[in-house]
């Protein structure tokens, strides 16, 4: 199995239950062959934690969801040190974290020192506990789901943890046919089946590595440089992207050029990640602080602006 039969099997297996996935099927699937975590930040009711749930059942990876809520603790994810009176020692217990695909719901519900709880995981792939390191298995990934409208009893994500998430997805509204086409199967949805596993965490690994062998010309790699220089440049914006995410652009460019069968990088593949991978690590200054709307315009003017390379890359 490549990266396109494998972004095609999860995406017919996830359209079963969601209506209208198709594009945030993709995304998804770019993320996980470059490894890395995804934020769904949407209005309520728009399918966020049925798409995670259903990426957990498709890819056959051991799994836990955790409600994010303001009394929970870091000690409620990472798991605790408790005196065995049998043994006569302290043992630890394990977290919900210790599952390769972790669903965090609500995340921006928690209190800022439950969510920093999780950077080292997000980052290391493993946790300290009264030092002594525990590895998580791999793959490791965290979907997590926000709502960016409420505010009330909510606490943002901080920059280092929202540059940790490799890709930010809107999966929006349907549109009126796939609406159409929800309501007509609401028997259907109220009882919706269980997916069978189209991949599992062997094979994703093994996938990653037709990942690292897609090529992506020098000339293209300034082109990146270049956006993400405007971006740490440009007058309305306070914070603009890391090194982190730059590597993460070119790493989704190179997922994409492999779902789409191909073993070298085009324009395109870094304009088609540009902004799922890159507008949530702008943070805007002045009146416009917190955009996320904001951000994601200014960076569609850097993407106008800066000229696309047109050699051929396929050579």
């Amino acid at each position: 199995m490549n990266c396109q039969e494998a972004a095609s099997l999860l995406k017919k297996n996830i359209e079963q239950i969601m209506v209208g996935s198709e594009q945030s099927c993709g995304l998804i699937m770019m993320s996980l062959l470059a490894g890395g975590h995804i934020l769904l930040e949407d209005v309520p009711g728009t399918g966020k934690t049925t798409l995670a749930k259903a990426v957990a059942q498709s890819l056959n990876l051991s799994f836990k969801r955790v409600q994010f809520t303001p009394d929970l603790m870091p000690s409620d994810l990472i798991g605790i040190q408790f005196y065995n009176q049998a043994k006569g020692e302290f043992e630890f217990r394990p977290g919900p974290l210790f599952t390769q695909l972790v669903l965090a719901d609500e995340i921006n519900r928690a209190a800022p020192r439950t969510q920093s709880s999780l950077l080292e995981a997000m980052e290391e792939h493993q946790i300290s506990v009264e030092g002594t390191t525990y590895p998580l298995p791999e793959p490791f990934f965290v979907i997590a789901t926000q709502n960016p409208i409420e505010n009330q009893g909510t606490f943002p994500l901080p920059e280092a943890q929202i540059d940790r998430f490799m890709i930010r997805i809107h999966p929006g509204y349907p549109s009126p046919q796939e609406e159409q086409r929800m309501l007509k199967n609401l028997s259907v949805q109220a009882a919706a089946p269980q997916l069978s596993p189209v991949l599992d965490g062997k094979q994703l690994l093994a996938l990653r590595d037709e990942v690292d062998a897609v090529r992506i010309h020098d000339v293209l790699l300034d082109y990146a440089l270049q956006v993400v220089g405007r971006t740490r440049a440009h007058e309305r914006i306070q914070l603009g992207v890391s090194p982190r995410g730059a590597l993460a652009w070119v790493r989704c460019a190179k997922a994409m050029a492999a779902i789409q069968g191909r073993d070298y990088v085009l324009p395109d593949d870094l304009k088609a990640c540009a902004q799922p991978v890159l507008a949530h690590r702008l943070i805007l200054g002045g009146l416009s602080l917190g955009s996320d709307r904001q951000a994601e315009a200014v960076l569609a003017q850097i993407l106008e602006e800066i000229p696309v390379p047109v050699e051929k890359f396929q050579g």
